[in-house]
């Protein structure tokens, strides 16, 4: 059954209170006519006007219905409950920190999932360069010590990609987010798991539907962008 079809049928059943209910609107004014309703009723559940449930299929479809609709709800709720925020307080002077705050609680509800691209030297001099899935980052790390100046985020070769530039180690991981696409004619991409829709890193191409560039000027790295996409659920 399509989608919409499957839809709308399934909606139509949490109109009706009880298998009864349903029953009688079955029953046209011409059943009415020639038959009490009680006999219109039977002849409607036997089948006689056509295909109709039966009490134990309305029964077992609505309470579906009903368990798809408390999820929905629960996945509303738990997208636009507060979240507890690490740069909550902090006073960030430099544009990439102050990026990441503005980006952490849609992040963090899942209304959003961002990609950070960082060039920089990592503690032995080396030049290294990455895409991290910040959501998924914010999950599993302390982002505490990173909005308060005491570490410095980059990338590690768990994240999306990570590229040593000196010893030219590199690695590639799908996250829970986003799968790493790199066999593609058009260079590196990130399918978001949840929508499907692609994002696309390429400078001079559109980052792809729903998602957004952002270059960004910082006085504690050589290169950062961020890729926002914005989630919808359906």
């Amino acid at each position: 059954m399509e989608y919409g079809k499957f839809s709308r049928f399934h909606d139509s059943l949490t109109q009706f209170k009880c298998y009864e209910d349903y029953l009688d609107s079955k029953v046209t004014p011409l059943d009415l006519f020639y038959f009490k309703k009680e006999l219109a009723l039977k002849l409607v559940e036997h089948g006689h006007r056509g295909t109709v449930l039966s009490r134990e299929e309305f029964e077992e479809r609505k309470a579906a219905v009903q368990a798809a609709e408390a999820a929905k709800s629960n996945a509303f709720y738990d997208r636009n409950r507060p979240v507890t925020l690490a740069s909550a307080g902090k006073e960030l002077k430099d544009n990439f920190l102050k990026a990441l705050a503005e980006r952490e609680e849609a992040n963090r509800s899942g209304k959003m999932t961002s990609v950070i691209f960082i060039r920089d030297h990592n503690t032995l001099g080396q030049e290294v360069s990455g895409y991290i899935d910040y959501a998924h980052r914010l999950k599993t790390q302390d982002f505490e010590p990173y909005f308060s100046g005491k570490k410095r985020l980059m990338p590690a070769r768990s994240d999306l990609c990570y590229y040593n530039w000196e010893t030219q180690v590199s690695t590639s991981n799908s996250s829970p987010n986003f799968e790493v696409i790199y066999d593609d004619p058009n260079g590196l991409l990130f399918k978001n798991k949840r929508d499907k829709k692609i994002l696309n890193l390429d400078p001079l191409s559109g980052p792809g539907e729903d998602s957004n560039r952002t270059f960004l000027q910082s006085d504690i790295y050589i290169h950062v962008v961020i890729y926002d996409h914005n989630v919808r659920i359906v």
